[in-house]
């Protein structure tokens, strides 16, 4: 059974989620602290979302230093799977291990809501079980998800297909399209290889159908197929 490590750091609110959503798409999840300094032979990480270090500084700033991320690194260098959920994703940026980064939002208010976003690119590690194309409604909660990045960065990503996710507008929707002002609509980025995999929605809120939505739930169902028929890489 695959194992996927969900790292806590001080201010990390959605491990306990994203824990279970792991074990209900079928894999086996291990909870690993900040001040961890191996993986505990986990095949794949995730970073979860809140608010590690509480955001001062910059979010993800602080987190990038943890001693855990030593760890998560090298993982992400040997072609690990690494995926960040929105804090996660900041610190992905912030740790250089995805490009770009994460300021506040353009009407400088927290946002906590529902989104449309399509799937931009199948062939990373989260998100083989859904198609090119698909559009799904998830729920977003940050204040810091503004996705920037320089011409060169932002011309790279298109070219090289790199972008995962991106807001939409979908015609009667009572979701705002792109709310917080990311640069090309673009919500989730992810490395060359599609093994290290960063976004600002929350697919690990809505992976229950209890929830009246499952829509997150192929996140993960990806991940544990991609681990189960490849190992570590997608």
């Amino acid at each position: 059974m695959a194992r996927v490590a969900v790292v806590r750091f001080p201010g990390s609110n959605c491990e306990t989620e994203t824990l279970t959503a792991i074990e209900r798409a079928g894999g086996a999840a291990v909870l690993l602290d900040y001040r961890d300094t191996s993986l505990q032979g986990a095949d794949a990480v995730i970073l979860p979302g809140g608010f590690s270090y509480g955001d001062y500084l910059r979010s993800g700033a602080i987190a990038r230093f943890a001693p855990v991320m030593h760890a998560v690194r090298a993982h992400a260098e040997a072609g690990g799977a690494v995926v960040g959920i929105c804090n996660g994703f900041q610190v992905l940026c912030e740790a250089h291990l995805l490009p770009g980064a994460l300021l506040r939002n353009a009407a400088q208010r927290f946002l906590s809501r529902p989104v449309d976003v399509r799937v931009e690119r199948r062939d990373t590690v989260c998100t083989f079980d859904y198609a090119v194309g698909d559009v799904i409604r998830i729920p977003i909660a940050h204040g810091e998800g503004r996705f920037v990045a320089d011409a060169d960065t932002l011309t790279a990503l298109e070219a090289e297909g790199r972008v995962v996710l991106r807001y939409v507008a979908v015609p009667g929707s009572d979701a705002p399209h792109n709310p917080n002002g990311s640069a090309n609509d673009i919500a989730g980025i992810c490395n060359a290889a599609g093994t290290v995999v960063g976004f600002m929605p929350h697919p690990e809120r809505l992976a229950e159908a209890a929830l009246g939505s499952d829509a997150g739930h192929r996140f993960f169902t990806s991940l544990i197929g991609r681990l189960a028929t490849t190992g570590v890489a997608a």
